[in-house]
C-alpha cells in the first residue's frame, strides 16, 4: 500500500507541475516551484509543498489565494490523468526547507566572508 501512496504522490507532483505551466494562467502562480507531495494513507487528501524564490510576504498572500482559486481546476485537471478511483482534496502548503536552506547559505557566505578578512 505505501508503494501506492508513493506511486500516486509522484503522480500528482508531475502532474500538478505541468498543469501550472500548461493550463493555469494565473499570474501569481507563474514563479511557484511544486516540491513535495504528501498524500493520506486512504488517498482522500493530498499536501501540494510549493517554494517561491521571494521572501515577500504580500507575494506569499497572492500566491495563496491564487492556489486557492485555481484548486477546483487543478483538481479536475487532475482527475482527467491519474490512475485513481476518486481524486483526493488539494491542499497547498508553502515549503519552507528551501528558505531556510539559503538563509543556510547566506550565514556560511558570512562566516568564509569574515574568516578570509582576518585571515588578511
Amino acid at each position: 500500500m505505501k508503494h501506492r501512496i508513493g506511486r500516486v504522490e509522484g503522480e500528482i507532483l508531475r502532474e500538478t507541475t505541468k498543469i501550472l505551466q500548461k493550463n493555469i494562467r494565473d499570474p501569481r502562480l507563474s514563479e511557484v516551484t511544486i516540491t513535495a507531495v504528501e498524500c493520506t494513507n486512504d488517498l482522500s487528501y493530498a499536501t501540494i509543498y510549493y517554494s517561491l524564490l521571494t521572501e515577500d510576504a504580500e507575494k506569499e498572500e497572492e500566491v495563496a489565494a491564487g492556489f486557492e482559486k485555481a484548486k477546483g481546476m487543478i483538481r479536475h485537471l487532475l482527475g482527467q490523468v491519474l490512475t485513481v478511483y476518486k481524486v483526493p482534496e488539494l491542499i497547498f502548503k508553502r515549503d519552507n526547507s528551501v528558505k531556510y536552506g539559503s538563509k543556510i547559505d547566506r550565514l556560511i557566505a558570512e562566516v568564509k566572508k569574515q574568516d578570509a578578512e582576518r585571515n588578511k
